[in-house]
């Protein structure tokens, strides 16, 4: 493929079973550059196994990955990161007792040498942290302040900030509201729209489907491990997409308990 490629990431023919359960199969996800894609669907529907193989979590049984047009194989999250691709996971992974400066360059901190002597500079990386959280728009007062004291919101801007600060050419977000205050949600999502503004791709992956609308670009439903639907934000609406996501199982559900049982359908959103 030549540069200017359309693809950021193209996973092709993904499949991948936990005996004896096909938990991927055949499935295909692109993503441009800078576009954000929801990925949706219920419990067990793929979407978690689908980002951890792309973020070298997990290895498919079969398929392929390019990302912008070359061809990778990941057998751990650091051959994913060399590619750049970073996943923010649900629990965050954040130190509690450490503080947001010491959080957003956890492995990586600045040092400085007094006499050959290597000593960690702090001064610099609380500046650097500091520039860094004005870029994202991440609202923190204090870059002194411990993990532990932060509100839930502001813990997930900081894993996503640490995320981005990796200079990521893909960001995988796994429930990146979820037992957020709304207010909290809004600052999340924003910071969503500027790092996809900067040109990274984004998969987002939640159950709140009102943020989809507010983010997203395109949607994938997965259903059993299948891609089951693709749509452009602007061409659907919540009412299609939950739609989408349980359809299958409702008709499934009918299917099995057979025609005469429709009376019995009282079900409760």
């Amino acid at each position: 493929m030549t540069d200017g490629h359309p693809y950021r990431v193209r996973m092709t023919g993904i499949s991948k079973r936990y005996t004896p359960i096909q938990t991927l199969d055949n499935v295909t996800l692109t993503l441009k550059p800078g576009e954000v894609l929801g990925l949706v669907g219920d419990n067990g529907a793929g979407k978690s196994t689908l980002s951890k193989v792309l973020s070298g979590a997990v290895i498919p049984d079969s398929g392929t990955i390019e990302i912008d047009g070359e061809v990778v194989s990941f057998s751990s999250p650091a051959d994913a990161r060399a590619a750049h691709v970073e996943m923010v996971y649900q629990d965050l992974s954040l130190c509690d007792t450490v503080d947001v400066a010491g959080n957003l360059f956890l492995g990586r901190e600045p040092r400085r040498r007094v006499l050959g002597v290597p000593f960690l500079d702090t001064k610099a990386m609380h500046a650097q942290t500091r520039d860094m959280l004005d870029r994202l728009g991440i609202v923190i007062a204090d870059t002194r302040l411990k993990v532990e004291n932060l509100s839930g919101g502001q813990r997930q801007s900081i894993a996503i900030g640490r995320a981005a600060s990796f200079e990521p050419k893909v960001l995988i977000m796994d429930e990146p509201t979820a037992a957020l205050a709304v207010a909290e949600v809004e600052a999340v999502l924003e910071l969503i729209r500027t790092v996809s503004a900067r040109g990274v791709s984004v998969i987002l992956i939640t159950h709140r489907l009102q943020d989809l609308f507010l983010v997203c670009d395109r949607i994938q439903v997965m259903y059993e491990g299948r891609n089951v639907a693709e749509r452009r934000i602007e061409d659907t609406s919540i009412e299609e997409v939950v739609n989408l996501i349980v359809g299958r199982k409702f008709s499934a559900r009918s299917a099995r308990h057979g025609l005469d049982r429709d009376t019995e359908t009282g079900v409760s959103a």
